[in-house]
């Protein structure tokens, strides 16, 4: 069974991004390739056993396992060393995605206190759009009593064939992302 939002873009989305943008074939409408989970735990490096949580926390939230991401360069002030690990990542994409983004869009976002919307302004040159969340809590999956550290994520979109922000955009808004104004 094909995930709800695939097939709301399928049915609804993509035919009305290509009348309200004129395209004259359905390959040039923007799609989402992929969507990176990212959580970046500082502290690993003297603690290993907050890095274990993160991975077991982010594994639970996306249903796959999460890779390990090592520094790339040593920093003295920061007091670390190239290869230390320091966060953990995953990159999902087909059904496993859309059944994230319906998660993130209409469970885990709603759960955000005081939440007024999230900032129109993540997008990059490439029309690819970024949020940071500051706490895995606001995922139903994640038992609180077992989180080792509350650690925020950053989920990156990935749309291809957008041409800037502005369709990148509104293809996330058809979506049901809740922008602020």
């Amino acid at each position: 069974m094909a995930a709800r939002l695939k097939e709301k873009y399928d049915a609804e989305i993509a035919p009305a991004m290509m009348e309200q943008f004129k395209y004259s074939n359905p390959m040039q409408v923007p799609r989402i390739t992929k969507i990176v989970v990212n959580m970046g735990v500082g502290e690993a490096r003297t603690e290993p056993r907050l890095l274990e949580g993160a991975m077991s926390d982010l594994a639970q939230i996306t249903g796959q396992k999460a890779s390990v991401r090592k520094a790339r360069r040593s920093i003295a002030a920061f007091k670390l060393r190239e290869g230390m690990s320091i966060g953990c990542m995953v990159t999902l994409r087909r059904d496993r995605m859309y059944e994230f983004m319906d998660r993130l869009f209409n469970v885990a976002i709603p759960r955000i206190r005081d939440f007024r919307g999230v900032s129109p302004k993540g997008f990059d040159k490439a029309g690819n759009y970024t949020m940071g969340l500051k706490e895995q809590t606001i995922f139903p999956e994640v038992d609180i009593d077992t989180v080792v550290s509350v650690c925020g994520m950053n989920v990156t979109f990935v749309i291809a064939n957008s041409n800037g922000a502005d369709e990148s955009r509104e293809l996330l808004r058809k979506f049901g992302m809740p922008f602020a104004n």
